[in-house]
């Protein structure tokens, strides 16, 4: 059976791949940084793996000791992500641009360039989490936006790069999902339920399941890029502002 290893496994996305994929057969790296949601997660075809995902030796020492047989990576799944504060750019915290640039994007090319050589020996497959922004500015994207554009055209380049050795690369976009992801945003569980009040939005099992047709398909076929948005989303025209 073939091997996924998925990061940021302890909520929403993370977690429903985890479920998705166990339950299809597969076996599963589960990575976090919450030991106790991970725990809950554990099972003879789930192996779980407790450490920050920015901190470089804690990662390679978590993946260097991988026990059979969840040690060769088929597929890695990047999920683990944030996003942190909706204010304007010349209101934002530096802090919290730092943290999403080392979270979005220096952990999550860190880690695949550590398991990238098994990968391409095993013809496998990676599927990175980006999202519609990476495609739609809005006010307040800003870092978080420019993170999952980078997460983008860094799975585009990866295919450049990897033409020829038949590894798959796809970038999964989605718009409105209802997880744990807006109240760490917002800090405000109130706010969250507002944003999606009366959307009918998208949820964790929808994008899990989608990624589990992914990487299903016949492998000689790539899904370069994905976007999804429930039906109740869409988008908007310029804005202008008027002096006066």
């Amino acid at each position: 059976m073939p091997t996924v290893l998925v990061t940021g496994a302890t909520a929403g996305i993370g977690r429903a791949c985890v479920t998705a994929f166990a339950e299809a057969g597969w076996h599963v790296v589960a990575t976090g940084r919450r030991a106790d949601r991970l725990a809950a997660l554990a099972s003879e075809r789930v192996h779980t793996l407790a450490f920050d995902i920015r901190d470089d030796a804690a990662r390679e020492a978590a993946l260097a000791g991988l026990p059979a047989p969840f040690a060769d990576i088929d597929l890695l799944i990047n999920n683990a992500g944030l996003a942190l504060g909706l204010e304007p750019a010349q209101q934002a915290s530096l802090a919290n641009w730092r943290t999403m640039i080392d979270t979005n994007v220096t952990a999550l090319v860190a880690i695949t360039h550590a398991l990238l050589p098994g990968i391409v020996a095993r013809k496998g497959a990676i599927i990175n989490l980006s999202s519609v922004a990476a495609n739609y500015p809005y006010p307040g994207g800003n870092v978080y936006a420019g993170t999952k554009a980078f997460v983008r055209q860094f799975s585009l380049d990866l295919r450049a790069d990897l033409h020829g050795t038949g590894v798959r690369v796809t970038s999964i976009e989605p718009g409105m999902v209802e997880t744990e992801f807006t109240t760490v945003r917002t800090g405000s569980q109130a706010a969250s339920d507002t944003l999606y009040k009366g959307v009918d939005p998208m949820t964790a099992e929808d994008i899990a399941a989608t990624l589990l047709w992914v990487a299903t398909l016949p492998a000689h076929l790539n899904i370069n890029a994905l976007e999804l948005m429930p039906v109740n989303q869409s988008w908007q025209g310029f804005a202008v502002h008027r002096a006066g």
